[in-house]
């Protein structure tokens, strides 16, 4: 897919301006970070660096839409020259997906021409502070639900490319399966579904509806209940599943009573093993309070496409540093008050104690070292233009899901509690 015009229009008027003053080649070092998280977040989780590095394979320019920059009046002539030929050539590293950020930390580093950096930021920013928002509050539903699959199923809710995007973010995070069927197709995710209240309402009967589902899809399918009266749909659906029936599904009501005597039911009809899946309105409170409720497993949609609250990580792009005339590197930041930023090249690092336990976030100005027990966060992503498959595609989700497991095993006991606070370890700048 072509992802070039996926930016805004003063990339392009800066880059023709850098062209006519020279300043277009000159080497520069940009840097992605958030400079706080989301009021009352513990930690944030890095998402959509795979389709980031997928996407900057589209990013070309070709003839139509090079005819609709010119048509347009966007830039100038030589401006589309400079276009029709771009590809990125830089160096790109930054913090493995499925990694936990915190204030200031170097999530991704371009280093390149200043042209190179500056065309594909708006790319680089709708990316990832969509996908980190999302795989964030994805992270705290995990907790929340504890050892009970979650399923994402927010595809109704949000704009269709930003479904896919979610299912994939929330798999890093944790959620074991998405109803997206273009996420199961491009990322190898598990796909699941069975039915709609709608299913329900098209047969003459609730009865007639269950035993179309059951005939169809076998008595281990999921039966969704509250149509009309659920204790009356959990018994027909015991009548025409059997003790095979899969699972019940609940979407209304109040769900962590609901469920104890849905529960209570199932085992007197002898449907031991048939299990409970509960979805409306989801969010990682909603799912702490069912914890002791006997539920299996949860379908999560609006809060985890919408971030839970918090739609976007709020992530900046700036340069950091830059070549001057003389061919030396000089750090730049912004000075401006509440925005103000750090400049240099950096590196992050995670601190530990002597069990392994995260202490710090050490991000690192220059040659500096760290001494102690610590783990390197920063990884290559593309090297002289050339993108590191590993860390796209299904595998790449794979890869990313294991990251993020173990880096939260990796934080204090608090960061799984869903409690306001400060970020769960401190973030040092040396």
């Amino acid at each position: 897919m072509l992802t070039s015009l996926f930016t805004d229009h003063y990339e392009l008027t800066m880059l023709q301006a850098t062209l006519a003053s020279g300043t277009a080649g000159r080497p520069s070092v940009f840097e992605a970070f958030a400079r706080r998280l989301p009021d009352g977040r513990r930690y944030g989780v890095v998402a959509g660096t795979g389709r980031l590095l997928e996407g900057l394979r589209g990013f070309r320019f070709e003839d139509q839409t090079l005819k609709f920059l010119s048509d347009q009046k966007v830039v100038n002539k030589q401006t589309l020259d400079y276009l029709e030929n771009f590809q990125f050539t830089g160096n790109i590293t930054g913090y493995q997906e499925g990694e936990l950020y915190f204030p200031n930390s170097p999530i991704l580093t371009v280093e390149s021409t200043f042209a190179e950096a500056c065309v594909i930021e708006t790319f680089v920013l709708s990316v990832l502070n969509h996908d980190s928002a999302i795989a964030s509050a994805a992270s705290r539903m995990i907790a929340a639900a504890g050892n009970r699959p979650c399923i994402e199923m927010g595809s109704r809710r949000t704009h269709e490319e930003a479904a896919v995007a979610a299912a994939r973010a929330a798999v890093i995070a944790g959620f074991a399966s998405t109803s997206n069927l273009e996420a199961g197709a491009r990322y190898g995710i598990p796909t699941v579904g069975t039915s709609a209240h709608s299913f329900t309402l098209l047969h003459e009967t609730e009865r007639e509806a269950f035993t179309a589902q059951v005939s169809s899809l076998g008595a281990g399918t999921t039966l969704l209940v509250d149509t009309y009266d659920v204790e009356t749909g959990v018994r027909t659906a015991v009548d025409v599943a059997g003790p095979e029936l899969g699972a019940v599904r609940l979407d209304s009501g109040d769900l962590v009573q609901q469920a104890s005597w849905v529960r209570e039911l199932l085992d007197d009809l002898g449907n031991w093993n048939t299990k409970i899946t509960v979805t409306s309105d989801l969010d990682e409170y909603a799912i702490a309070a069912l914890a002791s409720a006997p539920v299996d497993s949860y379908g999560v949609g609006t809060a985890l496409v919408t971030g839970s609250g918090h739609p976007t990580a709020s992530m900046v792009y700036k340069l950091v540093a830059r070549q001057d005339a003389a061919g030396d590197w000089v750090p730049v930041a912004k000075a401006a008050t509440n925005k103000a930023s750090v400049g240099g090249r950096k590196q992050g690092i995670r601190q530990l104690n002597d069990r392994n336990r995260a202490v710090n976030e050490i991000v690192v100005l220059g040659e500096h070292t760290t001494e102690g027990p610590q783990r390197a966060l920063t990884v290559p992503l593309v090297t002289a233009g050339v993108i590191n498959d590993k860390y796209t595609g299904a595998s790449g989700v794979n890869l990313a899901r294991q990251r993020h497991y173990d880096s939260i095993q990796e934080m204090p006991g608090i960061a799984r509690r869903l409690q306001r606070g400060e970020p769960v370890i401190p973030t040092i700048i040396v």
